[in-house]
């Protein structure tokens, strides 16, 4: 019976790992296969925006649903955003512009070639919400339509701030474009979710270029078009299990060519409050996403 028991171990064990072998060839085919569907569809800026897997309704504005994943959704919503609410956050903004930053892994920031932009944290001032502050009027909504999607009745204490993003244009020759390399806004390794960390993105758009700034999803195979005033909704964990995505929400911003791209985003955690806090957790990894 050993001797059996022996055998059928060893021959399982091969098998797992011919099994692994397999699994990676075909993940690194699948990701060169993304990359050149990336570079493909940022590259001409007459391809279509990905068709949605189905349609919704949320406050009678349109939501496209391109992936529904228990891990890993993401949603376009038409209209999300007033011109007034765009207006008052770039007039926030405007002092607090400056160049684009990423974890330089020790805690601090420094720039990179993977992201070009300026950028300025916004502070919500939700003691003005109830005198219907234009800021804290499309907070309020952007929590509303996490909680719409998830089950967690996130709440906007100890939350990131705003985050007003823009991205210039200066024409087809420039060697260097201001553009966002594939990223996740979190964790997407597909192991359990780290309490305070982020689980879902809003990214909302007040401007888009004549040409360049789409959104693109390879992993997914989602390319988004946004039109000005709407928004992309996307989350990377399984309310059941507390898993996190595994790269399906990893996403990129084309190359702004012609005309700014200025967009507002709000990052998503779960497990803060006022006792906790963003960053009192460690969160350097991507810290300063999209």
């Amino acid at each position: 019976m050993e001797e059996l028991t022996d055998c059928v171990q060893k021959g399982i064990a091969k098998e797992i790992e011919l099994a692994n072998e397999e699994v990676g060839f075909q993940a690194e085919i699948r990701k060169k296969m993304a990359d050149h569907w990336e570079n493909y569809t940022c590259a001409d800026d007459t391809v279509n925006a990905t068709e949605p897997k189905s349609e919704a309704l949320w406050r009678g504005k349109k939501v496209d649903v391109m992936i529904d994943r228990p891990a890993s959704k993401i949603h376009t919503i038409q209209n999300f955003l007033s011109p007034e609410e765009c207006k008052a956050v770039e007039e926030a903004a405007k002092p607090k512009l400056h160049d684009a930053t990423v974890a330089d892994g020790s805690g601090g920031s420094k720039l990179s070639e993977s992201r070009k932009a300026k950028q300025a944290g916004i502070k919500v001032p939700w003691d003005k919400e109830e005198e219907g502050d234009l800021i804290a009027q499309l907070s309020r909504r952007v929590y509303d339509y996490v909680n719409h999607v998830l089950p967690f009745g996130i709440k906007e204490n100890g939350q990131e701030d705003l985050m007003s993003i823009q991205y210039f244009g200066r024409g087809p020759d420039d060697e260097e474009p201001d553009r966002y390399m594939p990223h996740c806004d979190g964790e997407c390794n597909g192991l359990e979710f780290k309490p305070g960390n982020r689980m879902a993105t809003i990214v909302m758009y007040c401007e888009m270029p004549a040409v360049g700034g789409a959104t693109n999803f390879r992993n997914s195979g989602v390319h988004v078009k946004p039109k000005q005033y709407s928004a992309t909704f996307f989350s990377y964990i399984d309310p059941a299990t507390m898993k996190m995505d595994s790269g399906f929400t990893e996403h990129s911003g084309c190359p702004v060519v012609e005309g700014e791209k200025k967009i507002v985003t709000q990052w998503v955690r779960l497990g803060v409050d006022d006792e906790n806090p963003w960053d009192s957790f460690n969160t350097c990894e991507y810290l300063f996403g999209f």
